[in-house]
């Protein structure tokens, strides 16, 4: 008697290859190690290059027996395959005492010798928030893992693309150790995306570093630069554009209330750097730097900015007037900006009007993001001059603070104001807006 599965047998049989590895794409560790036992085909299958070309590690300060298990696996098959690896990840979830880093320091240091041994192809490395400042790091085990890096950087220097270093709090010396080291072999650096936002310890006045300057000029290819304001100057904009005005398309940068932020930059090297480097766009991240001066020493006109975002973090000070920015500062960008977002505990100064002024008057604008203490009756005007297209938004996302507990009767004041353009944000916005008491 014919057995009815062996149709379906063959047709598992004759898979093709490209198929059978799709297949394999979206298995976990272990369902891939089982698959690979059915026969010699799937058995190749789980060699195919392309299916370890990516990989995060996540070390778990208190790992579950989960956890441990996936930790043990994902370290095996990056052993095994990490000749194909392209992409890795390394994540630190809740480290909390000093044997943890210690056990990270020399699991690392046995990793990246292996792959400095077999690997060729590794293009993106990324290792964030190691925050090698807090006491949990031991000055030896500290200075073994910058060391481990550092030579392992070296190394990877003539094919690494993209580093993310970010939230790595290392001092001057040890962050310029680390840096050099991807421009080691030709004393250049060809390397296209670096994110260093909070690479550096707090406090530290990096802008004024002729150490960090010659670093920087090392790098010649750079296209996106993340990094935090303390390290902008005259000089930095200068070596840029000499260096990487042909390929600089983006700087992100963070500007903290405790970062040292009182330099002077002079427009004039911003409005050079992008003559230079005409495809360049810049996106500021300001958290608790809400003064008006301190802003207005920052935000030059000369910066071709897209995208701002100032964040008060429920903080709340009477010297954060927020008018004269909404008014005298942000509407210099009127051409060139397209992302906004704030998020103000601004229960002291209203600014429905000023706010809306802004939008309007910002003829690329296409997302915002408002979590303020406003009117809901904002909402309606906004939609309303949208729907006279008077603004190009495509999102809008607003938190409106409240300083009632109860918000039944602004919920539905929105439900009506959404009834009423309904049409309107079902077909053309991304919108999200809600009430959020702040009591």
């Amino acid at each position: 008697m014919e057995d009815d599965s062996e149709p379906e047998q063959r047709s598992w049989a004759h898979l093709p290859d490209v198929c059978l590895t799709h297949v394999f794409h979206w298995l976990d560790d272990r369902d891939r190690s089982q698959a690979a036992l059915v026969c010699k085909k799937w058995s190749w299958a789980m060699y195919s290059g392309s299916l370890w070309r990516r990989r995060t590690i996540t070390f778990y300060g208190r790992p579950s027996r989960a956890h441990t298990l996936e930790f043990q696996s994902a370290l095996w098959y990056v052993k095994k395959f990490g000749k194909y690896l392209e992409h890795l990840e390394i994540k630190l979830s809740n480290p909390y005492n000093t044997a943890f880093t210690q056990k990270f320091q020399v699991t690392m240091r046995g990793l990246l010798s292996h792959l400095s041994k077999c690997n060729s192809r590794l293009v993106s490395l990324s290792i964030k928030y190691l925050e090698l400042d807090r006491l949990i790091w031991k000055n030896v085990v500290r200075a073994q893992f910058i060391k481990t890096l550092a030579t392992f950087l070296k190394r990877m220097s003539k094919q690494l693309d993209y580093l993310n270093l970010k939230g790595a709090r290392v001092t001057l010396e040890e962050g310029c150790e680390l840096l050099n080291s991807l421009s080691f072999l030709t004393n250049k650096g060809f390397i296209s995306e670096i994110n260093i936002e909070d690479f550096f310890s707090l406090h530290l006045p990096v802008y004024s570093s002729t150490l960090f300057h010659q670093t920087m000029s090392k790098f010649h290819s750079l296209v996106i630069l993340t990094f935090n304001y303390n390290c902008i100057s005259d000089e930095l904009l200068d070596i840029l554009r000499e260096h990487s005005a042909h390929s600089l398309c983006t700087l992100n940068i963070k500007c903290h209330i405790h970062d040292p932020h009182g330099q002077v930059v002079w427009g004039m090297s911003w409005a050079n750097l992008a003559k230079r480097a005409p495809k360049l766009k810049v996106n500021f991240f300001f958290e608790r730097v809400m003064k008006h001066d301190h802003l207005a020493r920052i935000l030059l006109v000369e910066i071709p900015v897209r995208s701002i975002s100032l964040r008060s973090c429920y903080f709340n000070d009477p010297d954060w007037t927020m008018r004269p920015t909404l008014t005298n500062l942000l509407p210099a960008y009127w051409h060139v900006l397209q992302k906004l977002t704030l998020e103000l505990n601004n229960d002291h100064e209203l600014l429905d009007d000023e706010l809306l002024q802004l939008i309007l008057s910002c003829k690329r604008l296409l997302f915002l993001k408002v979590w303020a203490f406003l009117s809901v009756t904002f909402m309606e005007r906004l939609l309303q001059n949208r729907a006279e297209r008077k603004c190009i938004l495509t999102t809008i996302k607003v938190r409106i603070y409240t300083a009632r507990q109860e918000t039944s009767e602004e919920d539905r004041l929105l439900c009506d104001i959404y009834r009423k353009f309904k049409y309107l944000i079902d077909s053309e916005l991304n919108y999200f807006v809600i009430t959020y008491p702040m009591v």
